[in-house]
């Protein structure tokens, strides 16, 4: 069974906008087939943008986040050492920090990642396309 990790950006288009979301991305959520997964990293950039004032949640970060976790039943990924040190070994073609955590978790992971990010769509990793728009150009490799 196919485990998928999710971008910070399709997790919060699930709870504030999903109208943003594909119909893949949307099945995902809705029928649960397959685990889901959210990462530590998700949760470090959601406080991260929090304390800067770049997101608004209904409630602070420590209470928001772990109680949608377990009430959509989205499992956690921890940060280990071997996440943290692949990001060294995955090509520029992305420089945002929490995006290349990601990568190399769901790679290491073997997970999907449900993204919306085209900037993604460049590195060895199975996607699943989140965004409702089609990527805008075609993906170079697909697992």
């Amino acid at each position: 069974m196919r485990r998928t990790l999710i971008d910070t950006e399709c997790w919060l288009w699930w709870h504030f906008s999903p109208e943003r979301l594909g119909v893949e991305a949307m099945a995902l959520f809705e029928e649960r087939r397959s685990p889901l997964l959210l990462s530590a990293a998700s949760s470090w950039e959601i406080a991260t943008k929090v304390a800067l004032g770049k997101l608004e949640l209904p409630a602070p970060p420590d209470r928001f986040v772990p109680e949608q976790l377990a009430e959509d039943s989205i499992d956690p990924l921890s940060i280990e050492h071997a996440h943290a040190l692949r990001v060294a070994r995955l090509p520029p073609h992305h420089s945002d920090p929490f995006d290349r955590l990601l990568i190399a978790q769901a790679q290491l992971e073997r997970c999907a990642l449900l993204t919306a990010d085209a900037r993604l769509l460049d590195y060895d990793l199975e996607l699943v396309w989140g965004g409702r728009q089609s990527p805008p150009r075609p993906r170079r490799r697909r697992r």
